[in-house]
């Protein structure tokens, strides 16, 4: 009933940005918090920044300074800004909503992927 879609991924040499955003349509009242991970093959599910309805935003310590997490609650977008990217940010990146459904359920839902490389 909902649906997340990442988009902004690519091949960036290392130093560069990139700016990736998550799009959220369906069933939705309203969309709690919001998060952004990323995933490098063989390694767990990386948990990166979260962003509450009210813009409270935490950082992990790898991104922390580099990335930036912001949402725009009108169009159920939330963004990740990239900075000074290094080769070790190489990763599948997901978006991650919790969501108040049209039903007043609540439901967590994930994006399906959004492949960013950073060359050396």
């Amino acid at each position: 009933q909902v649906q997340l879609v990442e988009s902004g991924g690519g091949l960036v040499q290392a130093g560069g940005s990139l700016r990736l955003s998550c799009a959220a349509s369906g069933s939705i009242f309203s969309i709690n918090d919001m998060g952004w991970y990323r995933q490098a093959p063989g390694k767990q599910r990386e948990l990166l920044a979260v962003i509450s309805k009210s813009d409270i935003t935490n950082y992990a310590d790898s991104v922390k300074g580099r990335f930036t997490i912001s949402r725009d609650n009108a169009k159920n977008t939330a963004y990740l800004q990239m900075n000074s990217l290094k080769p070790e940010d190489t990763a599948v990146y997901y978006c991650n909503a919790n969501v108040l459904g049209k039903d007043w359920r609540r439901y967590d839902y994930w994006g399906q992927g959004t492949q960013v490389t950073v060359s050396s």
